[in-house]
């Protein structure tokens, strides 16, 4: 497996939740829709500051990253090895939540044949304390193939002026996230006069 499914998708966003409006993270750093910061290189703030984006939008921007941005370092760390799908879920929700894929000793082992070595070299990162339980569902999902996610996402507002997330409400976002994986490609439209413009898509709109 080297592509991202939806169940892959809908994993990420169960350890994530969904903020549709830019917020501050514990150490202040501006954040948006599943943990987005302009570190992603898709701009945060001022962007989505005070301006909630429907939940197509959230998902939309973070399905693109996780496959452009993510994606790449993963599959470069498995090496000529074809990872299963739960394996690939749970390497990239490591990497989404700690950008460190490429030189955590634990998929260094795994590749190499270590496997209960990388069993527990997973949980060295889970400092500090609170993502104890974020690694142990991944190492579940990685060497057990336990899938945590339900199709629901928590989505939260955001509380001001202190721009924490709040009054979080669980949705449920399978449908959305699968729907997103069906979308065709554009047809080439040939050139013509007054031809309308077809309507512009979610892909469109991530770079607004």
């Amino acid at each position: 497996m080297r592509e991202i499914t939806p169940q892959i998708a809908l994993e990420l966003i169960a350890h994530e939740g969904i903020v549709t409006q830019a917020y501050k993270d514990s150490v202040g750093v501006w954040t948006w829709s599943v943990g987005i910061t302009d570190a992603s290189g898709h701009k945060v703030y001022p962007r989505y500051k005070d301006k909630p984006q429907p939940l197509e939008h959230c998902i939309g921007v973070y399905l693109w990253l996780l496959r452009e941005k993510y994606l790449p370092p993963v599959l470069t760390a498995f090496g000529s090895y074809d990872p299963t799908e739960a394996e690939l879920g749970a390497a990239l929700s490591f990497h989404w939540n700690t950008g460190a894929i490429a030189r955590a000793s634990w998929i260094k082992r795994f590749v190499g044949g270590d496997r209960a070595g990388a069993r527990n070299a997973i949980l060295d990162w889970a400092r500090p304390a609170s993502l104890l339980a974020r690694r142990r569902l991944e190492q579940a999902l990685f060497f057990e193939g336990k899938w945590s996610g339900d199709g629901t996402a928590l989505v939260y507002g955001v509380a001001k002026p202190s721009y924490q997330p709040s009054r979080g409400r669980r949705i449920a976002v399978r449908t959305l996230v699968e729907g997103l994986f069906d979308v065709p490609d554009p047809v080439p439209v040939p050139m013509a006069v007054n031809v309308a413009r077809p309507p512009r898509s979610w892909f469109d709109r991530l770079f607004d």
